[in-house]
């Protein structure tokens, strides 16, 4: 398996060894290969989009579902030709790529007919987008074709935002590996799809709503399978029933998606199965600063007590009274904004304390608005619902 370590100074240029990296990775994925690689908000694992044996592989490696898409990246609009057919587009996504690209945006559009039918899981339409990234996009452009490309984790585990992430999951199991050192933004992509009077966001990510109207001009609405995260329940961005009463702490509400009925075939991934979970029990707890912290103390002394032999992790705007000794803690440095400092950071403090021995993972939620939609995205399904309102 290879590793190829890419380095890229600050104006995003690279030396003769890092371009001969690229142009190595490149012909690996022009062979077929599957190779995962950097882009801004997490590592992806990618193949020709035009090339079906190849985007098979990437299931295989992934253990994902044949009916969830693959998302294509482009390195500039010159390629997204070879995607779909531009002049057919809606006027809303036309601004929004305009506005938003390169950026951790994608956009649901008619696939055009050279992308694979496993890369579209059998639907007419496929995610694409352009990812701020220098590496990802100089791959990209090096390789001469679109890449299909979900995040480089086995499925269901929490998506991997370094190299080492990647290895710990798919060594063995891909090609190689473009180490290009961690991403910045840490929570994937936003889905959306446009007509021409509003959007609809299939998975909130790293470019907000309110973004998305300035940018496209028309409405833009969570689809219903989200329920609506500014209707003030943080709990109501995930499909999935809390399982279990919390020890010690209010009843937690149950605010999942009843009775919703199957979605088919997602349009976007993220819809429709479990995702970035680690091998523990993970909590979330929203509410005022105050009762959140301390009914994360309170769950926090009745599992010592119960289960002391257990080694319990707690992510939390400030830790006073959870960071104890035996316990695993993290807060973000004085002055940086919790919401974004929880957003780059979410998915590998999942993998160290997981690495760590942690069975039980305690983290303070957000606010569902602004980026904190795709944080709460996250939170609730690596929770597996559990989502306790204080």
């Amino acid at each position: 398996m290879n590793v190829w370590r890419v380095h890229v100074d600050a104006d995003g240029n690279m030396d003769e060894a890092a371009q001969a990296a690229i142009a190595d990775a490149a012909a690996c994925l022009r062979a077929g290969g599957v190779i995962a690689f950097p882009t801004e908000t997490v590592y992806g694992l990618g193949a020709n989009a035009w090339d079906d044996a190849a985007a098979r592989k990437v299931f295989q490696a992934k253990g994902r579902p044949a009916d969830n898409p693959l998302i294509v990246h482009i390195a500039d609009m010159d390629m997204l030709g070879m995607v779909t057919c531009p002049d057919a587009l809606p006027e809303p996504a036309r601004r929004a790529m305009a506005a938003l690209w390169p950026g951790p945006l994608t956009v649901i559009v008619p696939a055009g007919p050279r992308i694979a039918a496993t890369v579209r899981a059998g639907l007419p339409t496929v995610g694409v987008r352009l990812p701020d990234h220098p590496v990802a996009r100089a791959l990209i452009r090096a390789a001469g074709c679109p890449v299909a490309a979900p995040s480089a984790n086995r499925s269901g585990r929490p998506s991997p935002t370094d190299a080492a992430a990647v290895l710990a999951d798919l060594a063995g199991r891909i090609d190689g590996v473009v180490d290009g050192g961690p991403c910045q933004v840490g929570v994937e992509s936003t889905v959306v799809a446009f007509t021409a009077e509003r959007g609809v966001i299939y998975r909130p990510g790293g470019v907000t709503r309110e973004a998305l109207m300035a940018a496209s001009g028309v409405p833009v609405d969570w689809h219903g399978h989200l329920l609506r995260p500014d209707a003030g329940l943080a709990a109501a961005m995930m499909q999935s029933d809390i399982e279990g009463e919390p020890p010690g702490v209010p009843r937690a509400e149950r605010h999942a998606a009843s009775g919703a009925p199957d979605l088919g075939p997602p349009p976007s991934p993220g819809m429709k199965y479990r995702h970035y979970a680690p091998d523990a029990d993970v909590h979330v707890f929203v509410g005022p600063n105050g009762r959140v912290l301390a009914a994360m103390r309170a769950w926090l002394a009745t599992l010592r007590a119960r289960h002391p032999e257990d080694t319990v992790a707690v992510i939390a705007e400030r830790t006073e009274g959870l960071a104890q000794a035996g316990v695993l803690a993290w807060s973000p440095p004085p002055g940086t904004p919790y919401t974004e400092a929880l957003a780059r950071e979410i998915y590998r403090l999942l993998r160290a304390f997981e690495a760590q021995g942690a069975r039980h993972i305690l983290v303070q939620g957000v606010a569902p608005d602004g980026l904190g939609a795709a944080v709460m995205n996250r939170l609730a399904k690596a929770a597996s619902g559990r989502v306790h309102l204080v």
